[in-house]
């Protein structure tokens, strides 16, 4: 297998098991377009019609992923450099719709600050800035909550034509549609690319994480106390 074919294949194994682990850490809710975050470094994509993210648009997203991951012991996430991680996963693995959700959720995030506390998120103090976050946060769970329920709800409806369908005399092409999710809130999507982007930094990894370097000895059952980091894994 040539080389560069080998580069890919590893480039995959260790995205796919960071989209697993933030997956985790959110709760087990698959991340926004986690099957093209897997793939999209071998697919053509749509132009942005936007252009690409400047740098402003950078410095805004570390400071969003920053207030999210802020500095503690260890270095925070403007640090580990993740605003530029996600603008590039937005443009090379989101689809239109969701760079366009994602573009606007950085206006509302900018004019929710300027309407809060009379300047804009880049001006706002570190408590201002968290203040905005939280509030907007606490709308992505309403909103995931019942974006998620929706789904249950059409799923079941669909069973339930199947069923119909399938019964004698029936009307073929009754099913309801299932196949059109419902657009994922910005700031989940923005929750998502900051913790893919800080645990999978070299910062990440060695700081925030416990990391040890390959190969190591193979331990099946490692104590672990409540508080500690836990280890980074290997692709």
């Amino acid at each position: 297998m040539p080389s560069n074919e080998v580069m890919t294949e590893r480039e995959l194994i260790t995205r796919r098991e960071a989209v697993f682990r933030v997956t985790a850490l959110l709760g087990g809710v698959a991340l926004v377009g986690g099957s093209a975050l897997l793939t999209a470094c071998g697919e053509q994509r749509q132009a942005n019609p936007e252009g690409p993210f400047t740098a402003e648009d950078i410095a805004f997203l570390d400071e969003v992923a920053d207030t999210i991951l802020p500095a503690t012991s260890t270095p925070g996430a403007k640090a580990a450099q993740t605003g530029a991680f996600m603008a590039m996963m937005v443009n090379d693995g989101y689809d239109a719709r969701d760079r366009e959700i994602f573009r606007k959720g950085m206006r509302t995030i900018d004019d929710a600050t300027q309407k809060a506390h009379n300047v804009s998120f880049m001006k706002a103090t570190p408590q201002q800035r968290l203040a905005v976050l939280e509030v907007i946060d606490r709308e992505q769970k309403s909103y995931s909550d019942a974006r998620r329920e929706e789904q249950r709800k059409k799923s079941l409806a669909w069973l339930s034509d199947q069923r119909q369908e399938s019964a004698p005399g029936a009307n073929a092409g009754a099913a309801t549609a299932v196949t059109e999710k419902p657009s994922a809130h910005y700031f989940r999507m923005m929750k998502e690319l900051a913790l893919l982007g800080y645990f999978t930094s070299e910062i990440g990894y060695t700081q925030a994480q416990r990391y040890e370097e390959s190969p190591g000895r193979y331990d099946p059952c490692v104590p672990y106390k409540p508080g500690e980091k836990s280890w980074a894994p290997h692709a």
